[in-house]
């Protein structure tokens, strides 16, 4: 059993005086059963992951598996341009809510589930593997359904959150941004996701690394912005 992972693009947390930019990580991992995507972020970064890919002598039709963390709109809208062969994974709860999401939940995109539908899809309920080495768990808070994933790893586990834990505000604060479920189960989701790893990368930051009894980061969480 071999686990691997890259961060193909990095998520950030910086927005607009008008709204959210809406980068998140996007981390493709390599298993002894082929690659899988988790995320597949919005037309913002399309390009960039599309880049990313190729770099690694990857088409979008090289992705046999993606697991969709939540189904709001930065994790989700580039699903169209993978082809509809491709294995996809989603929270049943998660499909559920989007039927009818929370009344303040702006980021749900119109006819996602039936976008999510034309797939391979698989339902997933409760704690599971994807493949050797790799376990999803649910991850209720931001929104009802969301996932997060454990990867054992040579250097350890990492937990891939993504906005179970957007930045380290949530993590040293312990309360989640954007509570589409309750605040109350956002919170345990974080302390337990704490728990089970050395390593975090949260939906909107860098990867952040255990260091004693808090946690820390190596890489600086850079936006290049350019003006045309």
């Amino acid at each position: 059993m071999t686990v691997s992972y890259e961060i193909l693009l990095k998520g950030s947390s910086a927005m607009l005086d008008v709204g959210y930019i809406g980068l998140t990580n996007l981390t493709l991992i390599h298993t002894d059963t082929g690659p899988i995507l988790v995320d597949v972020g919005h037309a913002v970064n399309w390009q960039g992951l599309e880049r990313a890919l190729a770099e690694r002598g990857m088409a979008p039709k090289d992705v046999s598996r993606i697991f969709l963390s939540h189904l709001h709109c930065d994790h989700v809208l580039n699903l169209h341009k993978f082809p509809e062969t491709t294995e996809v994974f989603v929270s049943r709860a998660e499909y559920d809510y989007a039927a009818n999401p929370h009344p303040n939940d702006p980021f749900v995109p119109f006819m996602v589930r039936e976008q999510v539908a034309k797939y391979r899809t698989h339902f997933l309920e409760g704690s599971g593997e994807l493949a050797p080495g790799v376990r999803y768990l649910p991850a209720p808070g931001h929104t009802p359904g969301c996932m997060a994933l454990v990867l054992d790893t040579e250097g350890g586990k990492t937990v891939v959150a993504q906005d179970a834990i957007k930045f380290p505000k949530e993590v040293f604060a312990q309360r989640v941004n954007d509570a589409f479920d309750t605040p109350e189960r956002a919170t345990e989701t974080i302390r337990h996701l704490l728990t089970l790893g050395d390593r975090i990368i949260p939906g909107h930051f860098v990867e952040m690394r255990r260091e004693g009894d808090s946690w820390t980061w190596d890489d600086a969480a850079e936006l290049n912005l350019l003006l045309r």
